[in-house]
């Protein structure tokens, strides 16, 4: 199968999950559901539960049997995506090219609807690690990844330090967190899940580490260069909030450079563990081409 077949097929199935897995719109409180459901399909890229499908399944495991831990990674994700945009937080109107949560269903029911997600994901995770064993591990992975060890942990770091110059360590340390923590999260859990044995975990969790910091420098970079056709939100909103970015840091170029490294390390880590990694290096290679 060619890859981005491969790809579509893993996002379908994410989102077949996510439409099993979360309450309708008609189930009281109806305003809840609705609003938890504007932002899950909201026209998301689902990388993360890709990451973790493909990751079970390069190490012969069974996707089908990872389905729930993927639609909770990209619950999670999402809910972190509802309070950031929040006015306490980063203050954005759009996502995605449409209304942010808050701007639709009012502050209180967007962070009502982050909650309903955060714990509705391990809910969902906790119930199949009854049949799944291995899930407790994945699901272990996956909240360091979303707590105060990972994503809280940089989004923290990012509200105390806005407004101010930071040195390139506190910036690394802002985004290995707050962006690479669950991208880490997703190729363990899903090698966790695939059976993989530590040595390739461990080996998974630098590919994550290394796309997570190619991926942020990504982002810093069409903060400058893009437009809100591809982007679906205002440009340059990192000026907006004087925030240092590794583009105000190192410049374009060599953030470009930058990147394109992180990519092509996680690629060659990739090439050195057991499990069959064709999906993934090519994943890699299609992350690291994105506009938008």
């Amino acid at each position: 199968m060619e890859f981005l077949e491969k790809l579509k097929e893993y996002i379908d199935i994410t989102d077949k999950g996510l439409d099993r897995y979360l309450p309708k719109e008609d189930v009281y409180p109806e305003i809840l559901h609705k609003a938890m459901r504007y932002s899950v399909f909201a026209g998301g890229k689902r990388i993360r539960p890709v990451m973790l499908l493909a990751s079970c399944e390069a190490f012969g495991g069974n996707a089908d049997r990872a389905v729930p831990f993927a639609c909770a990674m990209e619950m999670i994700h999402t809910y972190s995506l509802i309070h950031d945009d929040l006015p306490a937080m980063d203050n954005d109107d759009y996502r995605r090219g449409r209304l942010t949560n808050h701007k639709v269903y009012g502050e209180a029911m967007a962070i009502l609807a982050g909650d309903g997600l955060l714990s509705w994901a391990f809910e969902l995770m906790a119930k199949e690690s009854v049949k799944n064993p291995l899930g407790i591990r994945a699901m272990a992975e996956i909240a360091e990844g979303a707590g105060i060890n990972g994503m809280v942990r940089g989004q923290v770091s990012d509200v105390i330090n806005e407004n101010k110059e930071i040195d390139e360590d506190t910036l690394k340390f802002i985004h290995n967190n707050k962006t690479g923590a669950m991208i880490k999260a997703s190729f363990a859990a899903g090698a966790v899940l695939g059976g993989a044995g530590e040595e390739d975990v461990n080996k998974l969790i630098a590919v994550g580490e290394n796309i997570g910091l190619g991926f942020q420098i990504q982002d810093d970079i069409l903060d400058v260069t893009g437009t809100f056709e591809t982007l679906g939100k205002p440009i340059n909103s990192d000026e907006k909030n004087h925030k240092t970015t590794f583009v105000s840091v190192y410049g374009l170029e060599r953030s470009g450079q930058m990147a394109e490294n992180a990519f092509k390390k996680a690629e060659n880590i990739l090439k050195e563990i057991s499990g069959n990694s064709d999906f993934l290096i090519g994943l890699t290679k299609y992350i690291s081409k994105r506009e938008c």
